[in-house]
């Protein structure tokens, strides 16, 4: 390689660092650093990369890029896109933050919060148990009745639009003083934890 070569691949610094920190918060979140710095790479790409070019640019192994590039599909992150004259496969990140946040969202329900809802419900059907106490009962029906809640609430949003959900957030305090107003002086209600 030439060094103009080795200059055309490497990554300006924004980039560089946005795909380092990226990688970082990944490992935070429970992701391998490898995954999330491949999607951060993808998604600040003008085009679709190849894995040998993604190996290229982060100095990674191609096993790994291969690895991680499956468990990006895994999570739908990451395209597979055909490219006219190559046989090679091309990918390309989700860019649309709020597709690629709901899609984090449901893999994370599945994977996380799916078996802890069955587990509690499983829980229920023995809830007559004469040895379970009071206090048990008392704490699984708690459980049962905060899942079914976040769980309803969780099926009604994913079916808003986007917009109207960035409507809402964007509100911010005045949602905030609405639920003081609704709820009383912002002092915790009988009903909140």
């Amino acid at each position: 390689m030439t060094e103009t070569t080795i200059e055309s691949d490497k990554l300006p610094p924004a980039v560089e660092a946005f795909v380092l920190r990226w990688g970082d918060l990944g490992g935070q979140w429970g992701v391998n650093r490898s995954v999330a710095q491949i999607q951060a790479l993808l998604l600040l790409s003008d085009r679709p990369l190849t894995a040998e070019e993604i190996s290229e640019k982060l100095g990674m192994a191609r096993s790994n890029v291969s690895n991680s590039i499956k468990e990006l599909l895994n999570w739908k992150l990451v395209t597979r896109v055909p490219m006219l004259g190559d046989r090679r496969d091309h990918y390309v990140a989700e860019t649309d933050m709020w597709q690629m946040a709901s899609k984090v969202a449901q893999g994370r329900k599945e994977r996380e919060i799916d078996p802890m809802v069955a587990a509690i419900r499983a829980a229920m059907e023995g809830i007559d148990d004469p040895r379970i106490s009071p206090l048990v009962r008392q704490r699984l029906h708690g459980m049962h009745d905060f899942i079914n809640t976040v769980e309803g609430w969780y099926n009604q949003m994913i079916h808003v639009p986007p917009q109207q959900i960035m409507r809402l957030i964007r509100l911010g305090s005045k949602v905030v003083g609405l639920l003081k107003f609704v709820g009383g002086k912002g002092s915790a209600t009988k009903d909140s934890p």
